[in-house]
């Protein structure tokens, strides 16, 4: 009647949640109304999200169940809010069918614009180590930016490609991006206010372009950095990140590729 099954049934007993009845003359347990009542009660608040931790120490005092009332309301809030957003993301999802459905949340409808697998796997990366702000100042880079020339000739660099056209896109991208500072201030400095910190920031976005990037795009990359410490004594690892380009690397990092 109660709905609940007898191992159950049985657990409750242990943990002291449901008072085991008293055995009749022929050895079997003896389950009256007051039992009844206690498990549609148990079901019950299990129905509305108590645990069984929760109903165990609840008393007849209205203050007690009042505050775990508010407490459970709170926790259903909480999760009604994140299942609200996960319909928002599935229906960014299925208008955008061939994103990675891994794309961190509030990056689906932007996953599509990267141009290649190594910037989708860069922007979940830096998605999870730099602020608010610079995501998305990146974000809209990303949108303005995802049809440049000079950004697309980076990504489809050649691992084989000589020491002049090393040489030669290093310098325009670093032109590239000092425009960028004035467009995106945001991307001066990658690690300000990230969660994690200013070096695991750093040092994840780095290991990030060292493996994604082949070798004749990090060395681009590191050629960039080079420039631009030469010519405005940029601290490294605050250097702006671009669509295709993704992180002016510190000489610290520099070694990530041997």
């Amino acid at each position: 009647m109660a709905g609940t099954s007898l191992r159950t049934v049985r657990h409750y007993h242990d943990i002291g949640l449901l008072e085991a009845p008293a055995r009749g003359t022929n050895g079997y347990k003896q389950y009256g109304v007051r039992h009844l009542v206690r498990l549609l009660r148990i079901r019950r608040l299990t129905e509305l999200g108590f645990s069984l931790a929760q109903i165990a120490t609840m008393t007849a005092s209205d203050d007690d169940t009042a505050t775990l009332l508010r407490s459970v309301d709170a926790q259903l809030a909480d999760s009604i809010g994140r299942l609200q957003q996960a319909r928002v993301e599935l229906a960014q999802l299925l208008v955008s069918p061939d994103t990675d459905p891994s794309t961190p949340a509030g990056l689906v409808t932007v996953a599509d614009e990267a141009s290649t697998d190594a910037d989708s796997a860069f922007l979940v990366v830096i998605a999870q180590v730099v602020s608010a702000p610079v995501l998305d100042a990146y974000v809209s880079m990303l949108r303005a930016k995802r049809d440049d020339p000079l950004l697309r000739e980076f990504e489809s660099l050649r691992a084989d490609v000589d020491e002049a056209t090393l040489d030669d896109l290093a310098a325009r991208l670093l032109a590239h991006r000092h425009e960028l500072y004035v467009a995106y201030p945001a991307l001066r400095d990658l690690t300000s206010e990230s969660p994690v910190g200013p070096v695991r920031c750093a040092q994840a976005i780095s290991a990030a372009v060292a493996e994604l990037y082949n070798p004749a795009q990090f060395e681009v990359l590191r050629r960039c950095t080079r420039l631009q410490e030469a010519t405005s004594h940029a601290t490294p690892e605050t250097s702006p990140t671009l669509p295709g380009e993704p992180l002016s690397l510190s000489a610290e990092n520099q070694s990530a590729r041997g």
